[in-house]
């Protein structure tokens, strides 16, 4: 456990732990890997509670520390990020055909801020993922209260898209191209009656 920047407690990728009564229905493990008891559970939750917020991991460790099982961990992370999708696909316009770097932009910000929170808090942004306006969205996806790389990190995979659509753009582009280019060779072909079977006159 550990506590985050809010002060919270907290286990895995951000589950927060509200209280040692939600602590203890996880099935935190001793050093030696024995499942821990109620009482050792609510003691670490109270040790960690009781120290300064917003650190690393690390410093909230000590010899003989509970830990929860990199299982457990995964799936609780899995649970909550296809909730926050289930949330995103219902309330955003062509959510699935959104390019995959968006998808991961909005599921980070929707982890740090709560579905609702993502969506209410930030429309502009909103507004312009649905209007496909990436270079928008990436000016206006910017949270107060992390860390700085973080926020690059979301605002990188916006402009993702933006770099996805040129490319796509100029591949359409390419084969219009192409395919006009086809068009005028066959036109000059016929002009000159180069390539008419020799059967016909």
């Amino acid at each position: 456990m550990y506590r985050d920047a809010a002060g919270k407690v907290t286990v895995g990728v951000g589950l927060m732990l509200p209280n040692a009564a939600a602590a203890c229905t996880l099935p935190f493990k001793t050093a030696s890997g024995a499942t821990a008891t109620a009482e050792q559970i609510a003691a670490e939750f109270a040790r960690v509670d009781a120290l300064t917020p917003g650190k690393l991991p690390s410093f909230y460790r000590i010899a003989g520390s509970l830990e929860l099982p990199e299982a457990v961990m995964d799936e609780k992370l899995s649970a909550v990020l296809r909730a926050f999708e289930a949330s995103l696909r219902a309330h955003l316009t062509g959510y699935d055909l959104l390019p995959g770097t968006v998808k991961m932009a909005l599921l980070d910000m929707a982890y740090n801020l709560g579905p609702t929170g993502l969506l209410d808090g930030y429309p502009k942004m909103i507004h312009a993922v649905e209007s496909s306006a990436w270079a928008e969205a990436a000016a206006e996806c910017a949270r107060s209260g992390i860390n700085a790389a973080r926020n690059a990190w979301t605002r990188q995979q916006m402009m993702q898209a933006v770099i996805g659509t040129i490319q796509a753009e100029v591949e359409s582009g390419e084969r219009a191209a192409d395919s006009w280019m086809r068009r005028i060779w066959r036109g000059v072909l016929r002009a000159f009656g180069i390539g008419k079977p020799s059967c016909c006159p």
